[in-house]
């Protein structure tokens, strides 16, 4: 239950992450940092596209995907069409990922160390969900301040 439960939201939450990118109305905004705001909404996608083909691609559905970290926050005007196919393959590889897993699997560690020591599945899970969503936020916040609307 409580896979389904997750492979609902993150499918949920990736589309909202799609969505948030269509509604801005200009492509350099897009891109665009000024004042105190330090990251974009595109590099926002990008680290989130990144985050999620590292640690549940690889950690789960053992993809071979490469992250490249810092091309996540420096890359600048990537097509957004290009963003769009990123988020849809996030999306399966999540999906893939989730679906290998046992309820008893979200009892023991996740296969990845992420924070110098082995972590739970299930709390990890859960932190790359309000990981996805508190980035999801500073997107939305970023085009609307950025857009004034």
């Amino acid at each position: 239950m409580m896979i389904e439960s997750l492979k609902e939201l993150f499918n949920r939450d990736l589309k909202k992450l799609k969505h948030e990118l269509s509604l801005y109305q200009d492509d350099s905004t897009i891109w665009k940092i000024e004042n105190s705001i330090s990251n974009s909404g595109g590099n926002l996608c990008l680290h989130l596209i990144g985050n999620l083909k590292t640690y549940i691609g690889n950690g789960l559905a053992k993809t071979t995907y490469i992250r490249q970290r810092e091309l996540e926050f420096s890359a600048k005007f990537v097509d957004r069409e290009e963003i769009y196919k990123q988020i849809d393959e996030t999306i399966e590889v999540v999906s893939d990922g989730l679906s290998q897993l046992t309820e008893e699997d979200l009892k023991g560690n996740f296969p990845i160390i992420i924070w110098e020591k082995e972590t739970g599945m299930g709390f990890t899970l859960m932190h790359l969900h309000s990981h996805l969503n508190y980035h999801l936020g500073q997107i939305n916040y970023h085009r609307r301040i950025l857009e004034k609307g």
